[in-house]
């Protein structure tokens, strides 16, 4: 059965919690992505986390943080998981944690893996546990607890975590030319770029680079492209003044009607109406 190109979930109103426990072989039927934050943190087991065009194993102890609008998904090829997915938005943290950890503001800008010594391994499982209970609770204090409770942990993690960056695991030994392909996209997709061109930087034929790219990353050659797109395209619209047209050719649209439409069917509004909505 195939895929689902990808799912886009609502923003969240407060700090959630999603406690679960996962068989070995299962896989998620869909990318997806989201507007906020997801901290996702193993507590036994591992599982694998897909993305856009990076492989992340996370064992006991681990964890992953995923910034707002990143494109992933998760399976569990090593058997049994259970793990802890922790869901905030920016607004929920403060100046004082952040300058704690590693690179201060950027730091919630990317994606961060940082790992949880075994000797502090029960602690920390059990500062989750109490956030995992207020979820339960969930009653007028809740919003405000899991705040605090989610403050208290990473000021926890800034002072024990080991804190790696960009450790992408490869899926297959051929992804090589898969991920070749996917940093081809993030370089070039300004230009009006073919599958001619994105083959070549992989050193596949198109035919067959479609092919594996949907067999290794889940998603499409040409639906990653316009993801990229359109991920840089949302980013423009908040944070410059140049016009919707602008923008869409800026970000390698050739078609604004195409844009728009495209635009509206992932975000759920127009680009014109994204920004009034995200610029304050």
């Amino acid at each position: 059965m195939a895929r689902i190109k990808w799912t886009v979930l609502r923003d969240i109103d407060r700090i959630h919690i999603d406690r679960q426990q996962r068989e070995g072989g299962y896989v998620m039927p869909a990318h997806h992505y989201h507007p906020y934050y997801e901290l996702c943190c193993i507590e036994q087991g591992a599982c694998r986390f897909q993305l856009e065009d990076r492989s992340y194993d996370l064992h006991t102890g681990d964890a992953l943080l995923i910034p707002p609008q990143l494109l992933h998904d998760t399976s569990y090829p090593f058997g049994a998981c259970r793990r802890i997915g922790v869901y905030f938005r920016g607004s929920d943290l403060v100046g004082d944690v952040t300058d704690l950890l590693p690179g201060r503001e950027s730091f919630f800008s990317q994606v961060q893996l940082f790992h949880v010594p075994e000797a502090y391994h029960k602690p920390c499982c059990e500062l989750l546990s109490r956030m995992a209970f207020e979820e339960k609770t969930d009653d007028d204090r809740s919003p405000l607890l899991l705040r605090i409770q989610l403050l208290e942990f990473l000021t926890f993690c800034s002072r024990v975590c080991s804190f790696q960056q960009e450790s992408a695991l490869e899926i297959r030994t051929t992804d090589r030319q898969v991920r070749a392909a996917a940093q081809y996209i993030n370089e070039h997709f300004r230009q009006q770029i073919s599958s001619a061109d994105i083959a070549a930087a992989a050193g596949f034929s198109p035919n067959y680079l479609s092919r594996r790219f949907r067999e290794a990353a889940g998603i499409g050659l040409h639906e990653y492209l316009v993801f990229v797109r359109l991920r840089s395209a949302a980013l423009e619209l908040v944070s410059t003044d140049m016009s919707v047209t602008e923008i869409a050719t800026h970000c390698g649209f050739s078609d604004g009607n195409y844009f728009k439409d495209v635009f509206k069917r992932k975000y759920g509004v127009s680009p014109r109406e994204y920004r009034n909505l995200n610029r304050g």
